[in-house]
């Protein structure tokens, strides 16, 4: 199965050619943004398990039958990914890491699937382009369709992991479930190597709801009290904003403005659910 926009024609040719070799169901989708695109996936799946990789990934030869032979051996595991292997322009990105798809006891989010290494473990993180899920685990949640931004949507990728968590699902990473990963530019505002105070807003507006998720409540307090004294580059909180400002980036204020608003509309997009709750 392929899902992919309608407008993007360079897509739609490579896979319509190989339809005519390949048994492969094509969804055109004309919404903007990936969870769009994912729950279009997700509504015409009919098997056990759905595999999810990205259009600028590609999966080796053995990503289907390790990511099965795991849901076989283990009726808990709701989700499983693995580590995709990065190529900048082109060129291998190396680095190994022990500590993969964590959110810390203070609300730091960690990532390194890319850099994975070591056993079989179990993780509160899963990445995009290597990820998967038993049918029946994600489809009690769905992928969040509050989430803003039109393209890449950050942290789309934390609300389904903490969701299918808070479902009462095992999430696993295994090193060995790999992918090829030769990142593509993102057609959205949100770009990997920049701020934007648009896709800032957006990108605090999507972390206020997904840090909503996180149990016990105690450990949630202390996520949304770090992310707004320190945050991260791309999400400044206080600290984040001193060390821009000393490094000479003119328009850092701006853009922990666009943070705090984001932030303060994710807050108030969760007041006004929970007392629709209430009604």
């Amino acid at each position: 199965m392929v899902v992919a926009r309608a407008d993007d024609d360079e897509t739609l040719k490579i896979v319509r050619r190989w339809q005519q070799v390949l048994s492969i169901e094509l969804i055109e989708v004309t919404e903007p943004g990936v969870v769009h695109a994912l729950n279009a996936g997700l509504v015409r799946c009919t098997g056990d398990i759905l595999a999810i990789t990205d259009d600028d990934a590609a999966p080796r030869p053995d990503w289907l039958s390790r990511i099965e032979a795991h849901y076989a051996a283990d009726p808990s595991i709701g989700g499983l990914g693995g580590r995709d292997w990065i190529y900048p322009n082109g060129v291998f990105e190396p680095g190994d890491s022990a500590v993969v798809g964590r959110i810390l006891w203070y609300g730091r989010i960690i990532g390194n699937h890319h850099r994975g290494v070591g056993p079989v473990r179990d993780v509160d993180l899963l990445k995009g382009a290597n990820w998967s899920f038993r049918t029946t685990a994600i489809r009690q949640i769905g992928f969040d369709t509050r989430l803003r931004g039109s393209g890449a949507q950050v942290y789309n990728e934390v609300a389904a992991s903490l969701g299918v968590k808070r479902a009462g699902w095992r999430l696993v990473y295994d090193p060995q479930v790999a992918v090829d990963h030769y990142l593509s530019i993102r057609h959205d505002r949100d770009q990997r190597q920049q701020l934007d105070k648009a896709a800032t807003e957006n990108r605090a507006f999507n972390l206020r709801l997904v840090l909503n998720e996180i149990q016990p409540n105690r450990l949630r307090l202390m996520a949304l009290a770090w992310q707004m004294a320190v945050g991260t580059k791309e999400a400044p909180g206080i600290v984040w904003l001193w060390r821009h400002r000393m490094k000479g980036r003119k328009d850092i204020l701006a853009v922990y403005r666009a943070n705090l608003t984001g932030w303060r509309l994710g807050s108030k997009a969760l007041k006004m659910r929970n007392l629709k709750g209430l009604a």
